[in-house]
């Protein structure tokens, strides 16, 4: 087979004229197998260049999808899963990334912390799960979040607590504190210190719960009257965490009046 001329394309790749064949490659491509000083190749040679641009197409698509942004090796592992590429390539894809830094678990663990505190609304058990789903290794993970101000983090939380129960208009003392502490439980905050947070609120329920009352039962006395009426209030209040004595005492009141 002859190389009747190489021309250069786009970016890092060349148009290679073989026989009556137009072949878009890569210039590591031509390095690697000499083409410059060569007119003629052989079958087994040819093969071996498309080979070799196919491992390439993947080698730089996988550099532009780490170049976006620091991804994790399992991240980069599982992207290359997309392509048809065998084990031992995908092995020196990540090799070669690693080489020039690209892939570094210890530098994406420290970004992702720093991005998570300062960023988002996350708490430290979140943040250790989440990496632990990208496969980094605990030691670095445990690492890299001990160097966290603990104050920070507590702030924040106090915050989050602050704004939940300062606008709650909708349910009771004890329903909105589980509510809370469920949600700051999922977003990766300890329990016992949510809890010492939440405890230092004392909330009274009596304002809500009328406001609760007046609401459901002006929505519901368009369908409902009497004693269906009412039950169907209480039942709404009771889902909203208010207590049976306290729901009875309010029917009571508005009943007489």
């Amino acid at each position: 087979m002859n190389i009747n001329k190489i021309v250069k394309a786009r970016g890092n790749t060349y148009k290679i004229y073989i026989d009556d064949i137009e072949l878009i490659t890569y210039e590591d491509v031509i390095l690697d197998n000499n083409l410059l000083h060569k007119k003629n190749i052989s079958i087994d040679k040819y093969n071996k260049i498309i080979s070799d641009t196919e491992f390439y197409d993947v080698y730089y698509k996988t550099l532009k999808y780490v170049m976006k942004r620091r991804r994790s090796e399992k991240e980069v592992i599982d992207y290359l899963n997309k392509y048809s590429l065998n084990d031992d390539s995908k092995k020196i894809v990540i090799d070669k990334l690693k080489h020039i830094n690209l892939i570094n678990d210890k530098e994406y663990c420290k970004a992702y912390i720093n991005d998570k505190v300062y960023l988002s609304k996350c708490g430290l058990n979140k943040i250790r799960l989440d990496l632990l789903e990208q496969n980094i290794p605990i030691d670095i993970i445990e690492s890299e979040l001990s160097l966290i101000d603990s104050d920070i983090i507590n702030n924040r939380l106090e915050k989050l607590i602050a704004k939940k129960i300062n606008n709650n208009s909708n349910h009771s003392n004890y329903y909105l504190k589980q509510k809370v502490l469920n949600e700051m439980i999922n977003l990766g905050y300890p329990k016992d210190k949510t809890i010492e947070i939440i405890n230092k609120y004392s909330l009274d329920d009596t304002d809500i719960i009328e406001k609760q009352f007046n609401k459901i039962f002006n929505s519901l006395s368009k369908k409902y009257s009497g004693e269906e009426l009412l039950f169907k209030v209480k039942q709404k209040l009771i889902s909203k965490g208010f207590k049976s004595d306290d729901i009875n005492d309010l029917i009571q009141k508005n009943t007489r009046n």
